[in-house]
């Protein structure tokens, strides 16, 4: 690890990707915004709540099926769908690995009735 130091940060390390230099500018922001303030950082205020605004607004049934199946398909569109390859290989990596496992409890399930058998004398 390379020892990368900010020289007007204090000896602390520089950060190495842009989401920690975002990172470091959102906690600063947040802690000048707590300092003009007055308040503790995450402290003196409540957890919202979510049974006022919920109960107050309830859509008709017919509504929420309408909204869920709006959220199914917009989820749908994030999907990455595998090309026909892909999925050619996948089913036959699926198919060989339930084979092996078909294979192996047969022969444990053999192996421990014939065990039976010859403890037993049938």
């Amino acid at each position: 690890m390379t020892d990368e130091r900010d020289p007007e940060r204090s000896g602390r390390e520089r950060p190495r990707t842009a989401a920690d230099r975002r990172g470091q500018r959102a906690r600063r922001s947040q802690q000048q915004r707590d300092e003009a303030t007055g308040r503790t950082a995450g402290k003196g205020q409540a957890t919202p709540s979510r049974s006022s605004s919920a109960t107050a607004t309830k859509a008709s049934p017919p509504a929420r099926l309408l909204r869920f199946l709006r959220e199914v398909v917009a989820e749908l569109r994030k999907v990455i769908w595998p090309t026909r390859p892909q999925m050619v290989t996948y089913t036959i990596a699926v198919l060989v690995f339930v084979s092996f496992m078909v294979a192996l409890v047969f022969a444990l399930d053999s192996l421990f009735a014939e065990g039976v058998s010859l403890l037993f004398g049938n």
